[in-house]
């Protein structure tokens, strides 16, 4: 009688392994299949009082977020631009989580329409406005894009 127990026993556990191997392979050969749904969200995010300790946080605590692509806090516009994999997270996940940081009760994040854009250079303005990648001045006399900007 005690050998049939243990038996069945047995049966039960290996049973109970192949069928929860069985479903993490099955999420594995998901997760490979599906294909990345980029999408864009600009969010307006109040509370930030510093460039290093909120915005700098907020923006490494998003990029290591799973189903985050790519974040841009810039602390002056209080703006977010955040590319997402919508088959992993969404806005809604998003807001919620940067409303979740430091414990709930700093920041307030919302969707807005007002996108920042990035600064970028060309090859071409650094090397005629000297611009390298520890000085980015331009010179009085610039008239490249790039550099009507960075003028008073």
């Amino acid at each position: 009688m005690m050998k049939i127990k243990n038996i069945l026993a047995i049966i039960a556990i290996s049973c109970f392994v192949l069928t929860g191997c069985k479903k993490e392979v099955t999420k594995e050969i998901k997760k490979e299949t599906l294909a990345v749904n980029k999408q864009n969200v600009s969010l307006a995010i109040s509370g930030m009082t510093c460039e290093i300790g909120c915005a700098k946080t907020i923006q490494s605590k998003l990029t290591k977020k799973g189903g985050v692509l790519n974040a841009k806090v810039v602390f002056k516009d209080s703006i977010a631009n955040i590319e997402f994999d919508a088959n992993t997270t969404s806005k809604k996940d998003l807001i919620a989580f940067i409303d979740g940081i430091a414990g709930g009760d700093l920041y307030k994040a919302s969707e807005t329409s007002v996108k920042i854009k990035a600064h970028a250079c060309s090859d071409n303005c650094k090397e005629k406005c000297d611009m390298k990648e520890n000085k980015m001045e331009c010179k009085k006399d610039c008239k490249m894009a790039c550099c009507k900007d960075k003028k008073a």
